[in-house]
């Protein structure tokens, strides 16, 4: 894997040198006159990426709360990450046909390494050198048989939400991305299915048809967010799901958005439970969101919600608690709440649109509020996670000296409920979005 991976980015790194040198070439000659035209290149090469310095004000011990008294005077912890890299490669076959894929490495992807131990009569030890992930985000070809109509199978993004629509670090002016969406739902939510899209007037359309959400990977903490991973080589798929999402471009300066979700998620793993019991149980996850972005005069506005409801939570919660109790397997065996809930919304102002200054550079002051629970218990439930209901507010800046590149400053609190510590921390970053190559 890792020798593929490390092709991978050479045979990426050699084509962007190659097709940028093309590029700059084909521009030196100035401004084109009619009789010169800059041919468009069939194949596009880009990415995005994050780095991010976090100073958290308070106690990283798994028991905070369950014991707050204990931590409220913790120094804190700092931290340094790079929540998201990615390379996105496409290519125009002609004809209609497309393909795109994207490649992430999240945390700074992973390492192995396998080492001769000196101390250790010579014993070869196998040893994770770094955390993270390496996944591939995206891959699928589209035919496209007008603006109004395209067909996209593969692996594809999940448009639910107002992150997954819009998860470029340049699309949001918080540090990490916003944390009520990205707490109870799957972001950046990808899946192998079929979409079909298309832009008909003012208006966007798409519809979904991938693997339903497994409800064995549920829990308290984030809902149905980790019900999209699998364990395995390859994406159980008993039940199928649905999703759709609509847009709507009529106002100027406004784009509004909703997109919901269905699927049945009982028995969508590797093993089924048969057991008469559990022959009428579903679990059907259904999502519903709404959203607004709005930018004038220097102003950015955006805003969303989220609502989710699981049927028979109370069955699925005994389920995953009871049953789910393999020593090495990947379930949480969490309780999960009948619903959950994410609002948010920010805004901000450019301070060089009042300064009359010219060219791509911004410098926004922003300030954001979400308020999210990721467990609302089932009528009935012996426990309440009443640390799950958080309200955070965000002040900060960004400054971007062009428009692909972004450094991020903010500070933000995490409010909970009284009985427990308020969360403060402190944050910078550096990010850029764009295409080398297109």
């Amino acid at each position: 894997m890792k020798r593929f991976l490390l092709s991978f980015l050479a045979i990426t790194v050699i084509l962007s040198l190659n097709l940028t040198q093309d590029l700059r070439a084909a521009e030196s000659d100035t401004i084109p006159t009619e009789n010169q035209k800059v041919k468009k290149s069939r194949l596009t090469i880009g990415g995005y990426g994050e780095a991010v310095y976090t100073r958290n004000f308070y106690s990283d011990n798994m028991f905070r709360y369950s014991y707050p008294d204990r931590y409220k005077d913790s120094p804190g912890h700092g931290r340094i990450d790079l929540p998201h890299v990615v390379i996105n490669i496409g290519y125009d076959f002609g004809h209609g046909w497309t393909m795109g894929s994207e490649i992430e490495f999240e945390h700074g992807g992973n390492e192995v390494a396998i080492e001769i131990e000196a101390e250790e009569t010579g014993e070869f030890e196998h040893e994770i050198e770094r955390g993270g992930e390496v996944a591939l985000e995206q891959f699928w070809i589209q035919k496209s048989f007008g603006k109004g109509f395209n067909i996209r199978m593969g692996h594809i993004i999940v448009p639910v939400g107002q992150t997954n629509n819009a998860h470029l670090p340049t699309q949001f002016f918080t540090c990490y991305r916003p944390e009520g969406e990205f707490t109870i739902l799957p972001c950046t939510w990808h899946e192998t299915g079929v979409s079909l899209w298309g832009v008909v007037g003012k208006w966007r359309y798409e519809a979904v048809l991938v693997p339903a959400l497994n409800s064995n990977m549920f829990n308290n903490a984030n809902w149905v967010k980790n019900g999209s991973a699998s364990a395995y080589e390859f994406r159980v798929a008993n039940r199928l799901a649905v999703a759709a999402r609509i847009d709507n471009y009529s106002i100027k300066n406004l784009h509004l958005g909703v997109s919901g979700y269905i699927g049945n998620t009982f028995n969508n793993d590797i093993v089924t439970n048969e057991a008469d019991k559990y022959k009428d149980v579903k679990g059907t996850v259904i999502i519903a969101t709404a959203e607004f972005d709005y930018k004038s005069n220097g102003f950015v506005a955006r805003g969303n919600f989220d609502f989710g409801h699981l049927n028979e939570a109370a069955t699925i919660s005994a389920f995953n608690k009871n049953n789910n109790h393999q020593s090495f397997s990947p379930y949480p065996r969490s309780l999960v709440g009948e619903e959950a809930v994410a609002a948010g919304g920010e805004l901000a102002y450019d301070i060089f649109h009042c300064m009359k200054r010219t060219g791509d550079s911004k410098l926004y002051v922003f300030g954001r509020y979400d308020y999210y629970d990721s467990y609302i218990p089932y009528e009935g439930a012996l426990t309440d996670y009443q640390w799950t209901e958080r309200h955070v507010v965000t002040a900060g800046l960004n400054y971007y000296p062009i428009k692909q590149v972004v450094i991020k400053a903010e500070f933000a609190e995490r409010f909970l409920k009284s009985q427990y510590n308020n969360e403060p921390m402190f944050s910078l970053g550096v990010a850029y979005s764009g295409f080398f190559v297109r």
